[in-house]
C-alpha cells in the first residue's frame, strides 16, 4: 500500500469531535501560543480590553528554569541496558535504540535532540517525534515535531493516533502531505494530564501554567518601571535653601549651577552661596517593595518548577560540594525528568522496563567540572570492593592495567559467617618476674664466728703492714 493511501485510511478514522466542547479556564491557544488566565478569557473581546496571552518566553526566569530542565538532559549520554545472567547489566551496542542514542537522525546531534525536546516538554507539557523504520521495520529515525501544531487524535475503535506538524524537513520529505500515523510510530513524552484538554489523559500541562500569575506580575512591574525611567526626570541631586527665591533668581541660580556643573568632570569646583546645600535624591522605599515582590515571583517560579535557586545563581543555604547540590535537584525535578524521558523511549522500542531491559542516561556527566569530588568517590569505591580499578579509570577515559580487572578488598573485611572461625587474638603478656633471691643456707653457729674472727685478723695484719711501710 503507498504512503498516500495508508495515511488516508488513517485519516478516515480519526474523530475530531469534541475539540471545540467548551471548558474552564485557563485556555491555551494552540495558533498564537500562550495562555488566557480564567478572568481575562472569560471576556469575549480580552484583546480590546489590554489584556495578553502569558507566555513562557515572556519571563527571564521561566526560561532560566526551562534552559536548566533542557541543557542539563543535554549534557546526560544515554544507553541501553540489559540485564545478564549474573545479576548484573551489560551495556548493548548494537540495538536500533543504541543507534537512536547516538544519533537520531542525519541533522541533528543527540544532544541538539535532547536539548528541544526537553524545552517543548516544560515550555509546551508535551514533547512529540515521529519515528520512521527502516526495511526490518526498525526504527531508524526520530524527528521533532511542533507541539503547538501537533495532537493526538482518537478513533472510532479507541485507538490512539497522532496528527504531526511543523517540522519543514519532514514536510519537504513527505511532499508536505498532511501527518497522521498510530502511536506505536511516535515518541510522546508529556506531564501530567489535566481534565480540561481534549483528549484527557493524553495531553500534558506545563508547569507554567501554575505562575501564569507570576508572570503576569512580573511582566506588568517590568513594563511599568521601564515607562517611569524612560519617562522620568528625577534628578541625581537637588540644591536647597531656606531662602525665599523668586522666579528669576531660581533661574539664574540654575544657570549657574549648570555652566559651573559642565566642567566638573575636569576638576571644577561649585562655590555655593547664600545658604544653597546639594542633597543627594535618595531612592525610596517603593523601588526596594517592587525589588521584593519581583524576587518573590521568582522564586515561586523555581518553586513549581522544583529547582534549587543554588541552580540558578539566585543564593539560598549554600552545599558544601557541587555533588551535594546536584544530587538535591537529581531527587526532585531532574530525576524525575530524567526518568520520564526514559521510560517514553522505552514505551516507543517496547522495552520490558527495569530491571530486565531498560533506558538510562548518565548524570555522571553532571560532575565533569568537580575533579575532587569525582576522584573521591571513585577512590572510595575501589577501596571498599564496589569498582575495580579499570571500571574506575574507564570512568576517567584511562586505559587499563594489568590485574585490574578484579575488584578488591583489605585482608581484614570478612563476611560475619567467617567471624566465628577466626582465633581471638592473644592479650598483652605480663612483664617477666625477678628471679627469687635465694635464702642463705642456715650454718653452723661456730663456724660463722670462725670466719668472722679470721676476716678481722686479715685486716689488722693489713693495716700493720701500711704503718710500717
Amino acid at each position: 500500500m503507498s504512503g498516500r493511501g495508508w495515511l488516508s485510511r488513517v485519516a478516515s478514522r480519526v474523530i475530531r469531535r469534541g475539540d471545540g466542547d467548551y471548558h474552564s479556564g485557563p485556555w491555551y491557544l494552540p495558533i498564537t501560543g500562550g495562555w488566557l488566565p480564567l478572568g481575562v478569557g472569560e471576556s469575549i473581546n480580552w484583546w480590546q480590553r489590554g489584556y495578553d496571552p502569558v507566555s513562557g518566553g515572556s519571563s527571564a526566569m521561566v526560561e532560566a528554569c526551562v534552559s536548566a530542565y533542557a541543557q542539563t538532559v543535554a549534557m546526560c549520554p544515554g544507553d541501553h541496558w540489559r540485564l545478564n545472567n549474573k545479576g548484573g547489566r551489560d551495556r548493548v551496542k548494537n540495538s536500533a535504540l543504541a543507534r537512536i542514542l547516538r544519533h537520531p537522525n542525519d541533522y541533528q546531534s543527540i544532544s541538539d535532540f535532547m536539548l528541544n525536546a526537553t524545552r517543548s516538554l516544560y515550555l509546551e507539557g508535551n514533547a512529540y517525534a515521529l519515528a520512521l523504520r527502516n526495511d526490518r521495520f526498525e526504527i531508524d529515525e526520530l524527528h521533532l515535531m511542533d507541539p503547538a501544531l501537533s495532537c493526538p487524535r482518537l478513533a472510532r475503535t479507541g485507538d490512539v493516533f497522532y496528527q504531526l506538524s511543523g517540522n519543514d524537513i519532514i514536510d519537504k520529505r513527505l511532499d508536505g502531505e498532511q501527518l497522521i500515523v498510530p502511536q506505536r510510530d511516535v515518541l510522546h513524552i508529556r506531564l501530567h494530564s489535566v481534565r480540561n484538554r481534549y483528549p484527557k489523559p493524553l495531553i500534558g500541562e506545563t508547569p507554567v501554567v501554575a505562575v501564569y500569575g507570576d508572570i503576569g506580575v512580573g511582566s506588568a512591574i517590568s513594563r511599568q518601571q521601564a515607562s517611569f525611567y524612560l519617562n522620568e526626570a528625577r534628578p541625581s541631586a537637588v540644591l536647597s535653601t531656606d531662602l525665599v527665591l523668586d522666579k528669576d533668581q531660581v533661574q539664574a541660580l540654575r544657570d549657574r549651577w549648570n555652566e559651573q556643573a559642565k566642567g566638573l568632570h575636569q576638576g571644577g569646583t561649585p562655590i555655593l552661596t547664600a545658604g544653597l546645600k546639594v542633597q543627594p535624591w535618595s531612592v525610596g522605599g517603593k523601588d526596594a517593595a517592587t525589588a521584593d515582590i519581583m524576587k518573590l515571583s521568582d522564586e515561586h517560579i523555581a518553586l513549581a518548577f522544583r529547582i534549587p535557586l543554588q541552580i540558578l545563581g539566585l543564593g539560598g543555604t549554600s552545599y558544601s560540594s557541587t555533588e551535594l547540590l546536584m544530587q538535591s535537584w537529581i531527587a526532585s525535578g531532574l530525576g524525575f525528568a530524567l526518568n520520564h524521558i526514559e521510560e517514553a523511549f522505552g514505551l516507543l522500542f517496547d522495552l520490558k522496563g527495569q530491571p530486565d531491559e531498560y533506558v538510562e542516561f548518565d548524570t555522571a556527566a553532571l560532575l565533569r567540572s568537580a575533579m575532587k569530588d569525582r576522584i573521591e568517590s571513585l577512590a572510595r569505591g575501589v577501596q571498599g570492593g564496589i569498582f575495580a580499578p579499570n571500571e574506575a579509570r574507564q570512568y576517567e577515559g584511562l586505559d587499563a592495567v594489568e590485574f585490574g580487572d578484579e575488584p578488591r578488598v583489605q585482608q581484614q573485611v570478612v563476611p560475619l559467617s567467617a567471624a566465628g572461625a577466626i582465633p581471638a587474638a592473644p592479650g598483652p603478656q605480663a612483664p617477666p618476674s625477678a628471679p627469687p633471691v635465694p635464702l642463705p643456707e642456715k650454718g653452723n653457729r661456730d663456724d660463722i664466728q670462725r670466719e668472722v674472727r679470721n676476716i678481722f685478723r686479715v685486716a689488722d695484719t693489713i693495716g700493720r703492714r701500711r704503718l710500717t711501710s
